[in-house]
């Protein structure tokens, strides 16, 4: 079985994105800060998968101690996961991602940050049971 993973942070209404960015981006609030941190912990040594915006997000630093693959929506999910066997497969954001890859995510490792501000794309909680919502 392949080991596929999430690790995303919410805000306290759901909250994912405001204008193409993490509506806290740049917070330096220590509860942002130490989400940030976490996630380049635990993603160390493992691969992130991602579409071309999120990867284009990743800092140089985060590229040296974990595998990054830009990942395209005309690929075909499993042949995409079965490049990396024995690996810990961590598939990073953005809602079109999830819609294709949440049935594979056995673990969704979500953080509620202190945020209750603007946003225009929210978390799906379908997303936790293999998909996304349909017609909502």
């Amino acid at each position: 079985m392949i080991d596929v993973r999430c690790i995303c942070a919410i805000g306290l209404r759901g909250q994912l994105g405001l204008n193409g960015h993490l509506p806290w981006e740049g917070n330096t609030d220590p509860l942002f800060v130490e989400d940030v941190t976490r996630f380049f912990a635990l993603t160390m040594g493992h691969v992130l998968i991602a579409g071309p915006k999120t990867v284009a997000s990743v800092p140089d630093f985060a590229f040296r101690d974990r595998t990054i693959d830009v990942i395209r929506s005309h690929e075909d999910p499993e042949q995409v996961l079965k490049r990396y066997p024995g690996r810990r497969i961590f598939v990073g954001g953005g809602i079109a991602v999830w819609n294709v890859y949440a049935k594979y995510i056995q673990n969704w490792d979500i953080t509620r940050l202190p945020y209750d501000g603007e946003a225009d794309r929210w978390f799906d909680p379908a997303w936790l049971v293999g998909g996304p919502l349909r017609g909502a």
